[in-house]
């Protein structure tokens, strides 16, 4: 389980987070909504540490940081516990595609080169890039970069595996290479927590959707909750604006 308590995050003035509480079940996938700025993003990055936060309590299994007096040991435990799925990717350009995958299992996990090696092998062929280990990142169309990414963060073990808008820097005619191996990832029961614009892809493999807005969570439920008959005024502005008409009921 992962319980966020009263996350606040700010830059300067700007308070950009301001006290959320979430929580999410072993083997749920939460899809975060919400428009440009609202703080998706930043809540993601505040999950492993990459940004953070001003104050509050992150809780993954029996295992809490306080945010604001954490050790340099409470971050690393943490980030142990997460493996992040970028928009851009951020593969060593310089690196094969197993390569890549196998450089946290070697760097970070110490784990030997031969069963890093047979382990990143059986997850590129699980993300459909057996044919692609030799190859660089600037010889692979940004899908399958970013499914390179997905078995890096996947060879990992990570309790959770954040990803923020995987699809967001990708072609269209790409988007849905990439969507197919996350539908797969969470029939696994694997614990996900994605940030996303893509509305029928949230409603249909999300356990859990949240609407942020603001640096707050307006409203969250199941996705018929959320994309069917939501609660809030604010929710269903938002709906109106970015899903097709005729889509969902709002």
């Amino acid at each position: 389980m992962i319980k966020l308590q009263n996350i606040t995050k700010s830059f300067g003035r700007l308070q950009v987070l301001k006290g959320i509480d979430l929580v999410v079940e072993k083997g749920e996938v939460v899809a975060i909504l919400g428009p440009s700025g609202s703080g998706k993003t930043t809540l993601l990055r505040c999950i492993n540490y990459l940004e953070k936060p001003s104050d509050g309590e992150i809780t993954i299994d029996d295992f809490t940081v306080n945010c604001k007096r954490p050790s340099k040991k409470d971050i690393h435990t943490l980030r142990g516990k997460t493996a992040m799925v970028f928009q851009q990717y951020n593969l060593f350009r310089h690196k094969t595609a197993l390569e890549n995958v196998m450089e946290g299992l070697v760097v970070v996990q110490k784990v030997e080169k031969e069963e890093a090696r047979r382990r990143s092998i059986e997850l590129l062929e699980k993300v459909g890039l057996g044919n692609k280990l030799n190859a660089y990142p600037s010889q692979l169309s940004g899908g399958q970069q970013q499914r390179v990414g997905i078995a890096r963060a996947l060879a990992l073990n990570p309790e959770v595996i954040l990803f923020d808008e995987p699809t967001s820097a990708l072609d269209p005619e790409l988007v849905g290479e990439v969507l197919a191996v996350i539908r797969n990832i969470a029939k696994e029961g694997i614990t996900m927590i994605i940030v996303t614009h893509e509305m029928g892809f949230a409603h249909d493999v999300a356990n859990h959707v949240v609407f942020m807005d603001e640096g707050i969570i307006v409203e969250e439920g199941k996705p018929n909750d959320i994309f069917v008959s939501p609660k809030e005024e604010r929710t269903k502005q938002f709906l109106k604006r970015i899903t097709p008409e005729g889509v969902y009921s709002i």
